[in-house]
């Protein structure tokens, strides 16, 4: 089966070996995305909530590269530094997502890329 990558420059470049995102047949792949603002490469300077926000805004804008649109997602993982912020992130993914809503985790983790304090990832299986 044939891998086509997803890019887009409306999402941060990928800083290490890995692609924004990668479809194999109908499944598409999404790379962890942290609150880097795409032009600038740079954290958001905004507390939790508007990290997180920067964050769905990142993988909507390589959902969207992909023909495809945040509700088309089948699973997210979402990682956190601090597990106390989990109300604030089921606040915030409520505005990038319609019910019913995709699969998710959320981990704790000790320490994510640049300082980040939550990074997501997930999978959209396409019709």
């Amino acid at each position: 089966m044939s891998r086509k990558i997803i890019a887009t420059d409306k999402a941060p470049q990928a800083i290490g070996t890995y692609s924004q995102a990668v479809q194999s047949g109908k499944t598409i792949y999404f790379s962890g995305q942290i609150p880097l603002i795409p032009k600038t490469m740079e954290l958001t300077t905004g507390d939790i909530a508007e990290q997180t926000r920067q964050v769905f805004t990142n993988l909507k804008a390589v959902a969207e590269a992909a023909g495809a649109t945040m509700n088309d997602f089948s699973k997210v993982n979402i990682f956190l530094t601090d597990l106390g912020n989990f109300q604030t992130i089921n606040e915030v993914m409520a505005e990038f997502f319609e019910q019913p809503y995709p699969a998710r985790a959320a981990i704790g983790v000790a320490a994510l890329p640049k300082g980040a304090e939550v990074e997501i990832d997930g999978i959209i299986e396409l019709d």
